[in-house]
Order: structure tokens, then C-alpha cells, then sequence
């Protein structure tokens, strides 16, 4: 199972460096899994790339698109009071912005709940590290950038 926060998401939907990699990983794996505030996340991210280039909205449209299309067959894990108490535990205790430290707990709680291994897709240095002091398997591990 691959477990993407929304920086490894928005690279199976914007092209960017990394996007091949998460294809690949996304086409390997058994099930994708988000949180739920990976939606708005990635409509951000989405709604700033054409801000920042107002050529590409109508293929940032089919991009949202897709992501409506994609949506219902992500295994989505909810922001539930045990998240957000782990999360908090994370932010403290790794120096993690608010979304981040749900994100990893999230996926954290995934993990230990999952009858098979976690892969915890994520393109930022510091939680990609709490992510392996915790004992998941990341893409640094398995994969080249």
C-alpha cells in the first residue's frame, strides 16, 4: 500500500520532478491511501499553479478533474480525534507544521492497522525523516530521487 501525502499526490497529477517515480510506485501498489485534508491541499496546490500560470488553467481544469474522477477509489483516511492527538504528539516532537504532523500521523495510524506494509510517499526532507524514526518505509529507502 502507498500512502501519499499531498506533496507525493500532486506529482500523479501536476508534472513535476518526481512524477515518474510516484507513477511508478502508484501503478505498483496494491491501494493508494490519503488523508482527507490531502482534497484541499491539492486543489491549492492546484488553484496556485495557475495563478502562477494563468496558460496552463485549462489543463489545471482537467487536472481537478481527474482528481474528482481519482477521489472515490483512494483509500482515505479520516482526520479523527486519535489523528489529530497523534499529530500533535508529531508536531512537537519532530518540529512539524500543523498539516504535516496529521499527515504522518494518519499514515502512521494506517500503518499499524494495515495487514500489509506502508510505503509513506512524501517530498519533504524533515517529515520523511520523522517518518523513518517512526520505523515506515519511505521512498529515500526503496527508491532513487
Amino acid at each position: 500500500m502507498l500512502f501519499c501525502d499531498t506533496s507525493a499526490l500532486v506529482k500523479l497529477y501536476l508534472r513535476e520532478d518526481g512524477s515518474d517515480l510516484m507513477m511508478a510506485l502508484a501503478a505498483a501498489a496494491s491501494a493508494i491511501a490519503v488523508c482527507r485534508i490531502a482534497w484541499a491541499e491539492t486543489m491549492a496546490a492546484v488553484a496556485r499553479r495557475v495563478c502562477e500560470s494563468p496558460a496552463d488553467a485549462e489543463g489545471i481544469e482537467a487536472v481537478r478533474k481527474r482528481l474528482c474522477r481519482d477521489w472515490p477509489d483512494y483509500a482515505i483516511v479520516e482526520v479523527t480525534q486519535p489523528v489529530v492527538e497523534l499529530a500533535s504528539d508529531y508536531a512537537d516532537l519532530f518540529a512539524l507544521r500543523a498539516y504535516d504532523s496529521v499527515q504522518l500521523a494518519a499514515a502512521r495510524l494506517l500503518h499499524e492497522a494495515a495487514g500489509e506494509e506502508v510505503q509513506f510517499a512524501c517530498f519533504n526532507t524533515r517529515l520523511e525523516k520523522a517518518a523513518k524514526v517512526l520505523g515506515m518505509v519511505t521512498l529515500a529507502r526503496d527508491a532513487p530521487r
